[in-house]
């Protein structure tokens, strides 16, 4: 558009920042909107840690995407020159029967992924934080590790800026209008006019896409880090990152120490506790402390009542416990990129890839057709 910009981005969280990096460098004119700032605390990407995984145990096909966010976490580690992504390994564990195990076992087979499978004692001598009950199994992902969040996101910031993106921070976006010509974003300080917008604002979704009111849903998350009787037991090799199917109580995850609050622990969705996004994210109770210190009470005994800190943060939540990444029925104008229930990160830099694709090309190569509008319409028909 000669008058205005090839595509506006409300939301510079991980989504629209990765969006905004990758249009820039394509030479696209990107102007873009945070309400707030990029990894804010009421955002759903702070925290200093998320979980990466080849192996992906909730659906084989997130395995291609994987690959190529994997190929991107690395292009982005050399452009930044910082290290976002560390490989520690990821120790699944659970019941030989579990989701975890089966999960994993059945993505490595389809996509040739290569995991171990260890024993329980196996596990004793190799990684002796954990405990395990008899009969348990290990899965072990030689490719997992975690994510920096902060790192990325100020990453993507940096890169868009500087190929020459247009970037408002503490500037909230009110309406969206498209018309035939393109989209006028409305703030309260400005109208711009973009040719295509897209939608990344997380727990705020529904404001601006309110096709998603009746599905997207915020709640909160709680996260503890402990400090180890014996710190040689939970570094990074000894300890990797982890995943622990608990049956009817859930699964767990956490990462090994990696800052100086000590290992960090939370539990999958904790209690599915619906948020106002609007509101500061709930304090952390009793209730969520409890929880949390039971797990590691029984599973990394060398955390028991060393606990150093816990925060709340939140996930908003679609049906299915997957992703949104589709342009709006009718108007193709607006792209949208989910909330990604509780487990987007990882994919942090091939979604940025695909919603750039999307807003300048209207497509992508990329396989997102489980995460379209109308798959969205299946699941909740």
């Amino acid at each position: 558009m000669s008058d205005g910009f090839d595509v506006a981005i409300v939301g510079l969280g991980a989504m629209g920042s990765a969006a905004a990096a990758h249009l820039a460098a394509r030479g696209v004119r990107v102007v873009g909107f945070e309400a707030a700032y990029p990894a804010h605390p009421l955002s759903s990407s702070h925290g200093d840690s998320r979980l990466i995984r080849l192996g992906y145990f909730e659906d084989p096909a997130y395995v291609p995407l994987l690959r190529r966010a994997y190929e991107n976490w690395r292009k982005l580690e050399q452009a930044l020159r910082e290290e976002i992504l560390t490989l520690t390994g990821v120790l699944q564990i659970g019941a030989p029967d579990c989701d975890v195990v089966l999960g994993t076992k059945k993505s490595a087979a389809l996509h040739g992924l290569t995991i171990e499978m260890l024993d329980r004692e196996t596990v004793r001598q190799r990684h002796p934080a954990f405990t395990m009950d008899e009969g348990e199994v290990a899965c072990f992902d030689p490719q997992g590790g975690y994510l920096r969040p902060e790192r990325a996101i100020a990453g993507h910031v940096r890169l868009a800026a500087a190929a020459g993106a247009q970037l408002h921070f503490n500037e909230a976006v009110e309406a969206i209008e498209p018309d035939d010509a393109g989209v006028t974003v409305v703030s309260a300080g400005r109208r711009l006019r973009a040719a295509k917008v897209i939608v990344a604002t997380g727990p705020w979704i529904s404001r601006l896409v309110p096709a998603l009111r009746p599905h997207a849903v915020p709640i909160k998350q709680v996260v503890a880090w402990y400090q180890p009787e014996d710190g040689f037991l939970t570094v990074p090799g000894r300890m990797p990152s982890f995943i622990r199917d608990e049956g009817e109580e859930g699964s767990f995850f956490g990462f090994p120490v990696i800052g100086p609050d000590g290992y960090k622990v939370g539990r999958h969705l904790h209690l599915q506790e619906e948020i106002d996004p609007d509101q500061p994210n709930p304090p952390v109770n009793d209730v969520d402390l409890a929880l949390i210190d039971d797990f590691i009470a029984r599973r990394i005994p060398t955390g028991r009542g060393r606990r150093s800190r816990a925060v709340s943060c939140r996930y908003t939540m679609l049906p299915g416990e997957t992703f949104l990444i589709d342009t709006m029925p009718g108007e193709k104008r607006i792209v949208v990129a989910s909330p990604c229930s509780g487990h987007g990160f990882k994919f942090v830099s091939v979604i940025g890839e695909i919603l750039a694709d999307l807003a300048a090309d209207g497509e992508t190569g990329l396989p997102i057709a489980p995460f379209s509008f109308s798959a969205l319409a299946a699941r909740t028909a």
